[in-house]
């Protein structure tokens, strides 16, 4: 018998915090989080790090857990979530995974296996020459179905692995990533969305609220403290607000680019986790 675990997944902004919070109340529950960016100290206002007060005395795992300059890969997620079922699972409690980076949902419950390849130095040298945006072209030149299943929070380091990969073992990413035989019996659940308008709403007011609570403080202090690191610089939120410290945009526009760019991420991540066949929704 697979041991019962619950995946809480969904766009930003949509009340996978609180609904997580819900279930691990009522079902005697441990949150896991799945999200790229929580596992940053530091990281707090722009990641919409859950506070003490917001967690409402539920233990919360993989949050805070290694300093920006570290490139915490999916590798090392695979690991330290395992680890963290197995410790919620040894205690007879319900693990409950929740965040918005479908890497990490795929590498943890649908079991993907990683394939272990040398780092080409060379390669990753002209390809951190590129942006974003040729990157996911090259792959969709190298691997048509590899473009299509790029998960949404793609950062630019796992494009390049990527790339890397298909070009290394010279075969389409789909004979590279095997999956294997899901581990645990997962409860897929998002919670319900009344509509596409609503939850772009909740990201601007998410956007503002960020305002108040001192995102451009924040930011100055990780700058001064970290400098222009790449998971610094690549974050959605610093990276517009470090936009307007430079003197490159007002903070109007700065603003209206980071409710614009979370949206854009949103919608992305709602039409990769709407893939799911056991998704259900709750109401």
């Amino acid at each position: 018998m697979k041991q019962k675990v619950i995946a809480v997944v969904g766009p930003t902004a949509s009340g996978k915090t609180a609904l997580a919070i819900k279930l691990a109340h009522q079902k005697n529950g441990e949150i896991i989080s799945a999200d790229s960016r929580l596992v940053y100290k530091g990281f707090d206002i722009a990641s919409a790090k859950p506070t003490l007060d917001e967690r409402e005395g539920i233990p919360h795992h993989l949050i805070d857990i290694v300093e920006p300059e570290f490139d915490y890969t999916a590798g090392d997620y695979a690991r330290d979530a395992k680890k963290a079922v197995e410790d919620v699972l040894s205690r007879g409690k319900l693990p409950i995974i929740t965040g918005g980076t479908g890497l990490y949902f795929r590498v943890l419950l649908e079991h993907y296996d990683l394939p272990q390849v040398e780092t080409n130095y060379d390669l990753r040298k002209d390809l951190e020459q590129k942006t974003k945006e040729e990157l996911i072209e090259e792959i969709n030149y190298l691997d048509k179905n590899a473009y299509n299943n790029l998960t949404p929070d793609n950062s630019k380091r796992r494009l390049i692995r990527i790339i890397e990969l298909i070009k290394t073992l010279d075969k389409p990413l789909s004979e590279i990533e095997k999956q294997k035989e899901p581990e645990y019996d997962v409860e897929w659940i998002m919670p319900e969305l009344p509509s596409r308008e609503w939850l772009y709403e909740r990201i601007n007011k998410r956007v503002d609220l960020m305002l108040e609570q001192g995102i451009i403080e924040e930011t100055k202090n990780l700058l001064v403290k970290h400098g222009r690191i790449k998971n610094f610089t690549e974050t959605i939120g610093y990276k517009e607000i470090l936009t307007y410290l430079d003197g490159m945009w007002r903070l109007e526009e700065a603003v209206e680019k980071l409710k614009q760019h979370t949206r854009n991420y949103a919608k992305r991540q709602l039409t990769w986790f709407r893939k799911n066949p056991y998704l259900k929704v709750d109401i």
